[in-house]
């Protein structure tokens, strides 16, 4: 099964219907949820995520839809080598490069982002969504 790391902002359209992007969002989600990929993600994306959804939805269905998206994920810590690797890259974005360095210490080889311009010095596969569903088809 190939397991694959998807970044913050590709998980925020998913779950807060962010269009045009959501289609594909959920495209990607749903072959999660029928076992044809395994989704990880770091623990860092689901602070992000409430601090975009709960502009959106009241701070209990937040936490509801939350909790229905882990469902979805694997939950991939974020410790202090983790922040070690990411203050020495070379990644001028810090959040991008915590989010790599959880998906290197992780052994994960594709990295899913719509932001591809950001992850440019990346050593493994940087696919937006899109581009790694037309690869699974």
């Amino acid at each position: 099964m190939t397991k694959v790391f998807v970044d913050t902002d590709v998980c925020i359209d998913l779950l807060s219907g962010r269009m045009p992007f959501n289609s594909s969002a959920e495209e990607l989600f749903s072959m999660a949820d029928l076992g044809k990929i395994k989704i990880y993600v770091s623990a860092l994306s689901f602070a992000n995520i409430d601090c975009v959804i709960r502009s959106q939805y009241s701070g209990s269905n937040s936490r509801k839809i939350i909790a229905q998206f882990k469902t979805l994920v694997n939950v991939l810590a974020v410790d202090g080598k983790t922040i070690d690797l990411a203050i020495a890259s070379n990644f001028s974005d810090f959040e991008d490069a915590i989010q790599y360095s959880c998906a290197i210490e992780n052994n994960l080889k594709i990295l899913i982002t719509r932001n591809i311009k950001d992850y440019k010095k990346a050593s493994i596969s940087i696919l937006t969504p899109e581009s790694f569903i037309k690869q699974k088809q």
